[in-house]
């Protein structure tokens, strides 16, 4: 989902703790520091964005070359339902009806 920058969406009711190591912390920490932000900052800016990165990769398909044109030209001129399939196909419109 993303945000729509309602205050509702931006609402601060979370919390979110995580045990990490001494040198791990450092990192982070001056990582921010050089970003000019806080550790908090820091971590919840970069953890979103990694989160929505991983949330992309899962749910947009991407295609390339000849795959992307079978899969264009079947959404074009799907084939018709033979055996089973039309059979399963004709129980399901009879189930919706």
């Amino acid at each position: 989902m993303h945000s729509t920058g309602t205050d509702e969406n931006n609402a601060k009711g979370g919390r979110l703790e995580a045990r990490i190591s001494n040198q791990q912390k450092r990192l982070f920490k001056r990582a921010a520091e050089l970003q000019g932000s806080t550790l908090t900052d820091f971590v919840v800016s970069t953890l979103q964005a990694a989160a929505a990165r991983v949330v992309q990769e899962y749910e947009v398909m991407t295609l390339a070359g000849k795959d992307r044109e079978i899969f264009v030209s079947a959404l074009l001129a799907p084939s018709i339902p033979k055996g089973r399939l039309k059979k399963a196909v004709s129980r399901y419109k009879k189930l919706m009806d």
